[in-house]
Protein backbone atom coordinates (compact mmCIF):
# COMPACT_ATOMS: atom_id res chain seq x y z
CA UNK A 1 0.00 0.00 0.00
CA UNK A 2 1.74 3.04 -0.88
CA UNK A 3 2.31 6.10 1.65
CA UNK A 4 -0.68 8.66 0.55
CA UNK A 5 -3.14 5.62 1.27
CA UNK A 6 -1.77 5.19 4.96
CA UNK A 7 -1.87 8.05 5.05
CA UNK A 8 -5.91 9.32 3.99
CA UNK A 9 -7.01 5.68 6.56
CA UNK A 10 -5.23 7.29 9.39
CA UNK A 11 -7.34 10.69 8.29
CA UNK A 12 -10.67 8.57 8.39
CA UNK A 13 -9.75 6.69 11.66
CA UNK A 14 -9.42 10.12 13.72
CA UNK A 15 -12.76 11.64 11.94
CA UNK A 16 -14.28 8.77 13.67
CA UNK A 17 -12.95 8.87 16.92
CA UNK A 18 -13.63 11.96 16.88
CA UNK A 19 -17.37 11.57 16.43
CA UNK A 20 -17.54 8.92 18.22
CA UNK A 21 -16.01 11.41 21.49
CA UNK A 22 -18.68 13.93 20.36
CA UNK A 23 -21.35 11.64 20.91
CA UNK A 24 -20.09 10.09 24.38
CA UNK A 25 -19.50 14.16 25.63
CA UNK A 26 -23.70 14.75 24.32
CA UNK A 27 -24.74 11.69 25.87
CA UNK A 28 -22.70 12.32 29.26
CA UNK A 29 -24.31 16.03 29.03
CA UNK A 30 -27.62 14.37 28.70
CA UNK A 31 -27.29 12.46 31.90
CA UNK A 32 -26.13 15.13 34.29
CA UNK A 33 -28.70 17.52 32.87
CA UNK A 34 -31.21 14.39 33.57
CA UNK A 35 -29.35 13.40 37.04
CA UNK A 36 -29.82 17.12 38.17
CA UNK A 37 -33.29 18.10 37.55
CA UNK A 38 -35.16 19.54 40.14
CA UNK A 39 -37.04 17.30 42.12
CA UNK A 40 -40.94 18.65 44.08
CA UNK A 41 -38.56 18.19 47.14
CA UNK A 42 -36.01 20.64 45.79
CA UNK A 43 -38.45 23.21 45.32
CA UNK A 44 -39.82 23.14 48.67
CA UNK A 45 -36.57 23.22 49.68
CA UNK A 46 -35.64 26.31 47.89
CA UNK A 47 -39.55 27.92 48.62
CA UNK A 48 -38.52 27.54 52.84
CA UNK A 49 -35.21 28.91 51.73
CA UNK A 50 -36.71 31.72 49.95
CA UNK A 51 -37.96 32.70 53.11
CA UNK A 52 -36.84 36.63 54.53
CA UNK A 53 -33.51 36.15 56.60
CA UNK A 54 -34.90 38.55 59.42
CA UNK A 55 -38.60 39.89 60.08
CA UNK A 56 -39.47 42.55 61.64
CA UNK A 57 -42.84 42.88 64.45
CA UNK A 58 -43.50 46.02 65.55
CA UNK A 59 -45.70 46.00 68.87
CA UNK A 60 -47.40 48.48 70.97
CA UNK A 61 -49.98 48.21 74.19
CA UNK A 62 -53.15 48.92 74.55
CA UNK A 63 -55.26 51.19 71.91
CA UNK A 64 -58.47 52.97 72.49
CA UNK A 65 -59.07 56.11 70.48
CA UNK A 66 -62.07 57.38 73.17
CA UNK A 67 -65.35 56.53 73.83
CA UNK A 68 -68.95 57.56 72.17
CA UNK A 69 -70.60 56.10 75.40
CA UNK A 70 -72.56 58.03 76.90
CA UNK A 71 -71.90 60.98 74.82
CA UNK A 72 -69.02 62.03 72.39
CA UNK A 73 -67.47 64.13 75.26
CA UNK A 74 -64.90 61.65 74.99
CA UNK A 75 -63.62 61.50 71.62
CA UNK A 76 -60.91 62.83 69.85
CA UNK A 77 -62.01 66.39 67.88
CA UNK A 78 -60.14 65.24 64.65
CA UNK A 79 -62.29 61.76 64.67
CA UNK A 80 -58.86 60.17 65.79
CA UNK A 81 -57.11 60.61 62.53
CA UNK A 82 -54.06 62.50 64.62
CA UNK A 83 -53.77 59.97 67.03
CA UNK A 84 -50.61 57.70 65.61
CA UNK A 85 -48.90 60.64 63.86
CA UNK A 86 -45.99 60.82 66.25
CA UNK A 87 -45.69 57.32 65.95
CA UNK A 88 -46.74 56.33 62.53
CA UNK A 89 -43.15 56.59 60.98
CA UNK A 90 -41.70 53.89 63.05
CA UNK A 91 -44.55 51.57 61.74
CA UNK A 92 -42.63 51.57 57.98
CA UNK A 93 -41.20 48.61 56.84
CA UNK A 94 -42.12 45.88 59.41
CA UNK A 95 -43.88 42.92 58.46
CA UNK A 96 -46.30 42.96 61.28
CA UNK A 97 -47.43 46.22 63.03
CA UNK A 98 -49.62 44.89 66.40
CA UNK A 99 -51.23 46.24 69.38
CA UNK A 100 -54.49 45.12 72.14
CA UNK A 101 -57.44 46.34 70.70
CA UNK A 102 -58.96 47.54 74.29
CA UNK A 103 -62.55 48.07 73.72
CA UNK A 104 -65.26 47.91 71.10
CA UNK A 105 -65.91 49.50 67.38
CA UNK A 106 -69.96 50.26 67.68
CA UNK A 107 -71.42 52.77 66.34
CA UNK A 108 -74.43 52.39 68.73
CA UNK A 109 -75.65 50.18 71.93
CA UNK A 110 -76.23 50.01 75.25
CA UNK A 111 -73.62 48.42 77.51
CA UNK A 112 -74.04 44.77 78.89
CA UNK A 113 -76.20 44.34 81.76
CA UNK A 114 -73.46 42.98 83.93
CA UNK A 115 -70.77 45.79 83.05
CA UNK A 116 -73.48 48.70 83.00
CA UNK A 117 -74.23 47.11 86.90
CA UNK A 118 -70.62 47.64 87.72
CA UNK A 119 -70.03 50.41 90.63
CA UNK A 120 -67.47 51.94 88.41
CA UNK A 121 -67.70 51.42 84.88
CA UNK A 122 -65.35 52.19 82.07
CA UNK A 123 -67.09 51.50 79.04
CA UNK A 124 -65.05 52.10 75.67
CA UNK A 125 -67.13 52.19 72.63
CA UNK A 126 -65.59 53.55 69.43
CA UNK A 127 -67.14 54.70 66.07
CA UNK A 128 -66.39 52.01 63.54
CA UNK A 129 -64.97 54.83 61.37
CA UNK A 130 -62.09 54.32 63.74
CA UNK A 131 -61.17 50.80 61.95
CA UNK A 132 -60.00 52.79 59.14
CA UNK A 133 -57.98 55.11 61.51
CA UNK A 134 -55.86 51.60 62.64
CA UNK A 135 -55.81 51.03 59.37
CA UNK A 136 -54.10 53.87 57.97
CA UNK A 137 -51.67 53.91 60.27
CA UNK A 138 -50.07 50.68 60.06
CA UNK A 139 -51.64 47.98 62.07
CA UNK A 140 -52.21 44.67 60.17
CA UNK A 141 -53.02 42.56 63.47
CA UNK A 142 -54.78 43.23 66.46
CA UNK A 143 -55.98 41.32 69.84
CA UNK A 144 -59.37 40.89 70.86
CA UNK A 145 -59.04 39.21 73.83
CA UNK A 146 -59.57 41.84 76.87
CA UNK A 147 -61.72 42.89 79.78
CA UNK A 148 -63.28 45.29 77.44
CA UNK A 149 -64.10 43.54 74.82
CA UNK A 150 -67.34 42.72 75.82
CA UNK A 151 -68.69 46.15 76.99
CA UNK A 152 -71.90 46.14 74.88
CA UNK A 153 -72.48 42.37 75.02
CA UNK A 154 -72.12 40.23 72.20
CA UNK A 155 -73.09 42.89 69.31
CA UNK A 156 -69.77 45.13 69.94
CA UNK A 157 -67.94 41.74 69.65
CA UNK A 158 -69.46 41.11 66.07
CA UNK A 159 -69.09 44.86 65.43
CA UNK A 160 -65.85 45.06 66.10
CA UNK A 161 -64.44 41.87 64.16
CA UNK A 162 -66.25 42.91 61.38
CA UNK A 163 -65.23 46.24 61.53
CA UNK A 164 -61.55 44.62 61.32
CA UNK A 165 -61.95 42.38 59.05
CA UNK A 166 -63.57 45.37 56.59
CA UNK A 167 -60.27 47.25 56.88
CA UNK A 168 -58.17 44.18 56.11
CA UNK A 169 -56.71 43.55 60.14
CA UNK A 170 -56.07 40.40 61.03
CA UNK A 171 -57.60 39.71 64.22
CA UNK A 172 -57.95 36.68 67.31
CA UNK A 173 -58.91 36.34 70.90
CA UNK A 174 -62.68 35.35 71.22
CA UNK A 175 -63.96 31.70 71.14
CA UNK A 176 -65.31 32.67 68.11
CA UNK A 177 -62.44 33.29 66.36
CA UNK A 178 -59.73 31.82 68.49
CA UNK A 179 -57.01 31.93 65.78
CA UNK A 180 -56.00 33.81 62.43
CA UNK A 181 -53.49 32.61 60.20
CA UNK A 182 -51.85 34.70 57.30
CA UNK A 183 -49.01 35.20 55.37
CA UNK A 184 -46.48 38.25 54.93
CA UNK A 185 -43.25 38.56 51.91
CA UNK A 186 -43.37 34.90 52.26
CA UNK A 187 -43.43 34.04 55.56
CA UNK A 188 -46.57 32.46 56.99
CA UNK A 189 -47.55 33.57 60.32
CA UNK A 190 -49.91 32.15 63.09
CA UNK A 191 -51.55 34.66 65.90
CA UNK A 192 -53.60 33.81 69.06
CA UNK A 193 -54.15 35.56 72.16
CA UNK A 194 -55.94 34.61 75.76
CA UNK A 195 -57.70 36.56 78.48
CA UNK A 196 -59.20 36.17 81.77
CA UNK A 197 -62.49 37.49 80.71
CA UNK A 198 -66.42 35.88 79.25
CA UNK A 199 -66.33 35.27 75.39
CA UNK A 200 -62.49 35.18 75.40
CA UNK A 201 -59.83 32.22 74.90
CA UNK A 202 -59.09 31.28 78.31
CA UNK A 203 -55.87 32.41 79.84
CA UNK A 204 -56.01 30.36 82.66
CA UNK A 205 -57.23 27.17 80.77
CA UNK A 206 -53.35 25.95 80.14
CA UNK A 207 -54.32 22.62 78.41
CA UNK A 208 -56.49 24.13 75.93
CA UNK A 209 -53.61 27.09 75.00
CA UNK A 210 -51.11 24.32 74.81
CA UNK A 211 -53.21 22.55 71.94
CA UNK A 212 -54.09 26.10 69.94
CA UNK A 213 -50.44 27.04 69.78
CA UNK A 214 -49.07 23.61 69.21
CA UNK A 215 -51.85 23.38 66.33
CA UNK A 216 -50.60 26.89 64.61
CA UNK A 217 -46.60 25.74 65.01
CA UNK A 218 -47.22 22.67 62.96
CA UNK A 219 -49.17 24.97 60.20
CA UNK A 220 -46.95 28.08 60.57
CA UNK A 221 -43.47 29.74 60.24
CA UNK A 222 -43.71 32.24 63.30
CA UNK A 223 -45.85 31.75 65.84
CA UNK A 224 -47.19 35.28 67.86
CA UNK A 225 -48.87 35.12 71.13
CA UNK A 226 -50.36 37.55 73.53
CA UNK A 227 -51.92 37.60 76.65
CA UNK A 228 -54.10 40.33 78.49
CA UNK A 229 -53.42 39.63 82.33
CA UNK A 230 -51.82 40.22 85.72
CA UNK A 231 -53.11 42.93 87.88
CA UNK A 232 -53.63 46.69 86.91
CA UNK A 233 -52.13 49.86 87.94
CA UNK A 234 -48.98 51.85 88.80
CA UNK A 235 -48.56 49.02 91.75
CA UNK A 236 -48.04 46.19 89.67
CA UNK A 237 -44.83 47.00 87.09
CA UNK A 238 -43.03 43.72 88.67
CA UNK A 239 -43.87 40.26 87.36
CA UNK A 240 -44.74 38.13 90.76
CA UNK A 241 -44.06 34.40 89.66
CA UNK A 242 -47.61 33.65 90.78
CA UNK A 243 -51.32 33.90 90.25
CA UNK A 244 -52.54 37.53 90.20
CA UNK A 245 -55.59 38.76 91.07
CA UNK A 246 -57.58 42.23 90.63
CA UNK A 247 -61.12 42.95 91.90
CA UNK A 248 -61.24 39.73 93.84
CA UNK A 249 -60.67 38.44 90.02
CA UNK A 250 -58.01 35.73 88.83
CA UNK A 251 -56.06 37.43 86.33
CA UNK A 252 -53.31 34.55 85.30
CA UNK A 253 -49.78 33.45 86.53
CA UNK A 254 -47.85 35.34 83.26
CA UNK A 255 -44.26 33.90 83.74
CA UNK A 256 -45.82 30.61 83.71
CA UNK A 257 -48.23 31.13 81.20
CA UNK A 258 -45.11 32.71 79.00
CA UNK A 259 -42.98 29.95 79.17
CA UNK A 260 -46.09 27.12 78.40
CA UNK A 261 -46.72 29.08 75.23
CA UNK A 262 -43.27 29.14 74.14
CA UNK A 263 -42.91 25.47 75.24
CA UNK A 264 -45.89 24.23 72.96
CA UNK A 265 -44.74 26.67 69.60
CA UNK A 266 -44.42 30.18 70.10
CA UNK A 267 -41.99 32.08 69.13
CA UNK A 268 -42.70 35.43 70.63
CA UNK A 269 -44.48 36.45 73.80
CA UNK A 270 -46.49 39.99 73.93
CA UNK A 271 -48.33 41.02 77.01
CA UNK A 272 -50.48 43.28 78.10
CA UNK A 273 -53.66 44.09 80.81
CA UNK A 274 -51.72 45.84 83.87
CA UNK A 275 -51.54 49.13 81.96
CA UNK A 276 -48.09 49.42 82.74
CA UNK A 277 -44.49 48.35 81.35
CA UNK A 278 -43.32 45.42 82.65
CA UNK A 279 -40.08 43.26 82.50
CA UNK A 280 -38.60 41.15 79.60
CA UNK A 281 -36.66 38.25 78.89
CA UNK A 282 -35.63 35.44 76.73
CA UNK A 283 -36.40 31.80 77.13
CA UNK A 284 -35.52 28.96 74.95
CA UNK A 285 -34.06 31.34 72.12
CA UNK A 286 -37.92 33.37 72.23
CA UNK A 287 -38.56 36.78 73.31
CA UNK A 288 -41.22 37.49 76.02
CA UNK A 289 -42.55 40.91 76.77
CA UNK A 290 -44.47 40.80 79.86
CA UNK A 291 -46.02 44.41 79.40
CA UNK A 292 -46.13 46.85 77.02
CA UNK A 293 -48.59 49.07 78.98
CA UNK A 294 -50.47 51.57 77.54
CA UNK A 295 -49.83 53.17 73.82
CA UNK A 296 -52.71 55.51 72.73
CA UNK A 297 -55.68 55.16 74.89
CA UNK A 298 -57.38 58.98 74.74
CA UNK A 299 -58.84 60.04 77.84
CA UNK A 300 -61.02 57.21 80.11
CA UNK A 301 -57.55 55.52 80.76
CA UNK A 302 -55.30 57.07 83.72
CA UNK A 303 -51.69 58.01 81.98
CA UNK A 304 -50.54 59.73 85.04
CA UNK A 305 -46.91 58.71 85.74
CA UNK A 306 -45.54 55.64 84.72
CA UNK A 307 -49.20 54.82 83.25
CA UNK A 308 -48.47 57.37 80.84
CA UNK A 309 -44.94 56.28 79.37
CA UNK A 310 -45.63 54.28 76.26
CA UNK A 311 -43.02 51.92 74.67
CA UNK A 312 -43.02 51.38 70.77
CA UNK A 313 -41.05 47.49 70.61
CA UNK A 314 -39.67 46.55 67.54
CA UNK A 315 -38.32 42.68 67.15
CA UNK A 316 -36.07 41.27 64.99
CA UNK A 317 -36.21 37.30 63.94
CA UNK A 318 -34.58 34.62 62.04
CA UNK A 319 -36.95 32.30 59.93
CA UNK A 320 -36.84 30.18 62.68
CA UNK A 321 -38.60 32.05 64.83
CA UNK A 322 -35.24 32.62 67.14
CA UNK A 323 -35.04 35.89 68.79
CA UNK A 324 -32.30 38.24 67.32
CA UNK A 325 -32.34 41.94 68.25
CA UNK A 326 -34.87 44.19 69.29
CA UNK A 327 -35.16 48.43 69.46
CA UNK A 328 -37.36 50.27 72.34
CA UNK A 329 -38.44 53.44 71.14
CA UNK A 330 -40.37 55.49 73.22
CA UNK A 331 -43.18 57.88 73.77
CA UNK A 332 -45.32 59.51 76.42
CA UNK A 333 -48.98 60.08 77.04
CA UNK A 334 -50.59 62.73 77.89
CA UNK A 335 -54.76 63.59 77.87
CA UNK A 336 -54.12 67.20 76.58
CA UNK A 337 -51.49 66.20 73.49
CA UNK A 338 -52.11 62.68 73.31
CA UNK A 339 -49.25 60.29 72.03
CA UNK A 340 -45.80 61.99 71.41
CA UNK A 341 -42.58 61.10 71.01
CA UNK A 342 -40.23 61.14 74.61
CA UNK A 343 -36.54 61.66 73.57
CA UNK A 344 -35.80 61.57 77.41
CA UNK A 345 -36.45 57.96 76.87
CA UNK A 346 -37.99 57.14 80.13
CA UNK A 347 -39.74 54.04 79.54
CA UNK A 348 -36.54 52.40 77.29
CA UNK A 349 -35.01 53.37 81.68
CA UNK A 350 -38.01 51.97 83.25
CA UNK A 351 -37.91 48.50 81.12
CA UNK A 352 -34.13 48.34 81.46
CA UNK A 353 -34.54 48.67 85.36
CA UNK A 354 -37.71 46.42 85.81
CA UNK A 355 -35.91 43.70 83.71
CA UNK A 356 -32.55 43.95 85.89
CA UNK A 357 -34.32 43.62 88.77
CA UNK A 358 -37.16 40.79 87.47
CA UNK A 359 -34.91 38.63 85.23
CA UNK A 360 -31.29 39.39 85.89
CA UNK A 361 -30.75 36.38 84.17
CA UNK A 362 -32.86 37.76 80.87
CA UNK A 363 -30.66 36.88 78.26
CA UNK A 364 -31.06 40.69 77.80
CA UNK A 365 -28.74 43.36 77.22
CA UNK A 366 -30.91 46.88 77.27
CA UNK A 367 -28.69 49.94 76.97
CA UNK A 368 -30.10 53.25 77.23
CA UNK A 369 -31.25 54.32 73.59
CA UNK A 370 -33.08 51.20 73.37
CA UNK A 371 -31.08 48.60 71.64
CA UNK A 372 -31.86 45.01 72.98
CA UNK A 373 -29.18 42.13 72.15
CA UNK A 374 -28.55 38.80 73.60
CA UNK A 375 -25.85 38.92 76.22
CA UNK A 376 -22.65 37.14 74.71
Amino acid sequence: MRFFDWVFIGVIVMMLAQGCEQVSSIASSKAVNHKFKRKKSDAARLKRDSLRDTICIAAVGDIMLGSSYPDSSKLPTDSAKGSFKSAQKYFEGADVVFGNLEGTLLDSGMPAAHKKNLQTAYLFRMPTQYGRVLKDAGFNLLSVANNHITDFDNKGCVSTTRTLADNGIHYAGLETCPTTIFQRNGVKYGFCAFAPNALTMQLLDSISQRQIISKLKEQCDVVIVSFHGGAEGAQYEHVPFKMESFLNAKRGDVHQFAHNAIDAGADVVIGNGPHVSRAMETYKGRLIAYSLGNFCTYKSVSVSGVCGMAPLLKVYLNKKGEFLNGNIISFRQTHEKGLSRDTANRVVQRIKTLTESDFPESGLNIDLDGQISLND
